[in-house]
Formats: C-alpha cells, structure tokens, sequence
C-alpha cells in the first residue's frame, strides 16, 4: 500500500503548484485512498487504470453529492434529488481523480427554491411524489486546486 501511495504522489508531483501544502495533500491522498482496491502483486491491472472503490469511501460520497447537484442544477424537477444508493465506484488517477459511479437517486421534500442542505432533505412519502432514477456520474476531483467538475450526468 505504501508503494501504492509513492506511485501516486510520484504521478501527481508534475501537476502539483510550488505553494501546495505536502501535508494537505497526503492526507486528501489518504482519504481518498483509504479503501482502494489493492491489486495482487503480479495483477493485470495497469498503472491508471480504474480500479474498483468501497462505495462507502468519503471521497466516493462526496463525488456522487456533486453528481447529484449536477442533476439538480439541470433538470426541470421542482424538488431537489439526492442519493439514495451508490452501487457501483471506480476511480481512475488523472490530474486528479476520476470517479466512475452508478448511483440511485430520489426525489426528496425540499423545492428547489428553498435551497436547503441536502442534508436536511429527506425522500418523499407521498406514493405519487416519489420518484427514483439510476445515474451514472462522472466526477473529476482535483484536491489541490480544490476543484470539482461533472462532465457526466446521466438520469434514466
């Protein structure tokens, strides 16, 4: 694992500006790749590829938030939507990190106009409000420029 991490920090150090603080981005890093899939020493698994993500991981979470305010921020819906479920989270090392996710969304109780905290926002009792979509959300991630970009929504 901690070869892991060198290799990361080896990719990532090109792209890093001189003013970055190495130990905001260790622990961004160690965040993010605390529940990385490890692959078997003599794996198949190529350097930059996307490798498979606990779904519970912090970074993942904060990914499919994005994605869902993507969704909210597109669509015509008077409620606002958030997570339900991640099912499914790779995350690929790109001048930054590139999260693959596969998520369920519900429509909630909050009116896009209130603008609240998602947080606060729970799912819609009422059986003709209720509404469910499956999306795939591409997030890019990058921690020292403390930006994040959805170049993917899709809703069905």
């Amino acid at each position: 694992k901690i070869i892991s991490v060198l290799l990361v920090l080896q990719a990532l150090r090109p792209q890093l500006s001189p003013d970055c603080c190495p130990c905001w981005l260790r622990l961004q890093l160690k965040l993010c790749l605390k529940s990385t899939y490890m692959p078997p020493p003599h794996s198949t698994t190529k350097p930059g590829f996307p490798v498979p993500m606990d779904t519970d991981n912090p970074g993942v979470r904060k990914a499919a938030r994005f994605g869902v305010y993507q969704y909210n921020n597109s669509s015509n819906d008077l409620f606002l939507f958030k997570e339900w479920q991640i099912n499914k989270a790779m995350v690929q090392i790109v001048r930054g990190l590139k999260y693959m996710l596969h998520v369920e969304i519900g429509r909630t109780v909050c009116e896009k106009k209130e603008h609240c905290s998602l947080d606060s926002c729970h799912f819609q009792k009422k059986k003709k409000l209720q509404q469910m979509l499956k999306c795939y959300f591409e997030v890019w991630i990058v921690p020292w420029l403390q930006k994040a970009h959805v170049p993917v929504a899709l809703c069905r």
